[in-house]
């Protein structure tokens, strides 16, 4: 397959949010659960996270662009899954397992999960799962019509709205006490859910499920038409817009004194505007990738920049993604310390923006660096960066 430049130009934008989405939870997360300091904090959470949120359905969605429907046998598809997701990631387990908490409870807690230390990781717990469901929807991809497509898409864009319902519904179904006081609404059961069955009627149609489909829909049958770019930039504000106001209004509705504290389940309220296969996290992303595919299409990869950076970069991002809590852990720390938090701190409300976007650039570079130069080991830097 000829390779798709701008698909690099997007990944590589991707790893960046990434690190800028990671740089931000400090900002919101700490405590029992969720943290945030002032009313100004709570505003450049809200900012980052509607530019960046979109990052890993972008991942997801330029991986089933490339793969999907696979096109060699079922066995040499996992082969070169295992060598290119599955090696790298067990190694980068077993180093946040040795350089966070307990090495003893960390591995031991490996048979289950993933170490919470590199909570990052659930993204390829997610992704292999998408990659064992490409090898039974192939045969039906590689026929299936546009309209066809289109209902399915239709279906799986109708879950995204279900995160609002269980919100609005969840004032009726059964009352947990938070630790801090705030009743948290239980799941709320929809279709066919019940306390003895979690798998509804729209179970197998729903979460990432819909990014293999709008893969699959991108490259067979959106062109590059020039009204895209004006659908693709409306579907992105419209969802930074969904996103911020969303997360301002339950920062407030939490409370209008700050600093702003409370437990594990009011940081996932918190965040249900920011819910991955969220409505608003999907415009995002579409809108993104449209954006992307109209400005980068036609972009020359003989150009120096596409070949000595963008290139380098878009082959290592696995490896980026991996390894990159390493180093921003250490630099969000250090920043933190050294020039102080919100308001307060040395850069007044620019603070922790600059904390956020500086802790970003920094890790991005650091791991962009060392993913190209370890990928590049000849015979194992495959198998450490994939």
């Amino acid at each position: 397959m000829k390779r798709e430049s701008w698909l690099d130009f997007l990944r590589v934008t991707a790893c960046f949010m990434v690190m800028v989405i990671h740089s931000t939870e400090p900002f919101y997360l700490g405590g029992e659960g969720g943290l945030i300091l002032t009313a100004t904090d709570a505003f450049w959470v809200a900012l980052f996270e509607g530019l960046c949120r979109c990052c890993v359905p972008v991942f997801l969605v330029a991986s089933a662009y490339l793969q999907f429907p696979i096109r060699y046998s079922t066995g040499e598809f996992f082969r070169r899954r295992a060598v290119r997701i599955l090696i790298p990631m067990l190694l980068w387990t077993v180093v946040y397992a040795l350089a966070f908490g307990d090495p003893i409870e960390n591995f031991k807690g490996l048979l289950l999960n993933f170490n919470y230390a590199a909570g990052h990781l659930w993204f390829v717990y997610m992704l292999v799962g998408v990659y064992l469901i490409m090898p039974l929807l192939s045969p039906w991809a590689e026929k299936v019509s546009v309209k066809e497509l289109e209902v399915y898409l239709g279906i799986w864009l109708l879950t995204t709205l279900f995160p609002f319902v269980r919100e609005a519904a969840g004032g009726e179904a059964p009352l947990i006490q938070a630790a801090d006081g705030l009743p948290a609404p239980a799941l709320f059961p929809l279709w066919g859910e019940a306390s003895w069955n979690a798998y509804g009627l729209f179970y197998y149609v729903s979460g990432f499920f819909g990014y293999l489909l709008l893969g699959l829909y991108l490259r067979r049958f959106v062109g590059n038409q020039r009204w895209l770019k004006l659908l693709g930039c409306s579907l992105f504000l419209l969802g930074f817009a969904a996103i911020v106001w969303g997360l301002l209004q339950r920062f407030s509705n939490t409370s209008d004194v700050f600093p702003l504290a409370g437990s594990l389940g009011t940081a996932v309220a918190w965040e249900t505007p920011i819910n991955f296969c969220g409505l608003p996290v999907v415009m995002t992303s579409v809108g993104i990738i449209l954006l992307f595919r109209s400005w980068f299409s036609g972009h020359s990869e003989e150009s120096v920049f596409y070949r000595r950076i963008i290139l380098p970069l878009s082959k290592a991002g696995y490896g980026m993604y991996l390894m990159h809590m390493l180093v921003l852990a250490f630099v969000s720390a250090w920043l933190r310390n050294l020039w102080g938090l919100g308001a307060e701190g040395a850069l007044g409300v620019w603070t922790t923006p600059v904390q956020i976007l500086l802790t970003a650039l920094v890790t991005f570079t650091v791991v962009g660096a060392a993913s190209v130069l370890l990928q590049r080991i000849p015979k194992v830097g495959k198998y450490i960066i994939g």
